[in-house]
């Protein structure tokens, strides 16, 4: 069954603490094509825009585009503090390997 990805109470809060949506932005998670696997995540702050999908809670908002939505699946998007940095995350069941940097993908 395919789902939509989720979102964990810690991204919304790291968003909730950088003021995403005081500026009226939103987290964007994207896909493009590149990296060393093959696809690698594009995220950034963004206007939302028509045809996005919508995650919300604590009243910030993260959104991903109608091209991305099938290679993040049941992915999970989340806040990570490590001793590399702390970075917003993706656990992506669809992924067959990654990369080390963790932003490079391949299906």
């Amino acid at each position: 069954m395919t789902l939509p990805p989720k979102v964990t109470p810690r991204a919304f809060e790291r968003l909730a603490e950088i003021g995403a949506a005081a500026q009226g932005k939103a987290l964007r998670v994207a896909v493009e094509g590149g990296g060393c696997s093959g696809f690698q995540y594009d995220i950034s702050l963004d206007d939302p825009a028509e045809g996005d999908l919508v995650l919300e809670g604590d009243g910030e908002k993260v959104v991903v585009d109608s091209v991305s939505l099938p290679f993040l699946a049941n992915a999970t998007i989340d806040f990570t503090e490590e001793l590399i940095g702390a970075r917003f995350v993706i656990d992506n069941p669809n992924a067959t390997s990654s990369c080390g940097c963790g932003t490079s993908f391949s299906i």
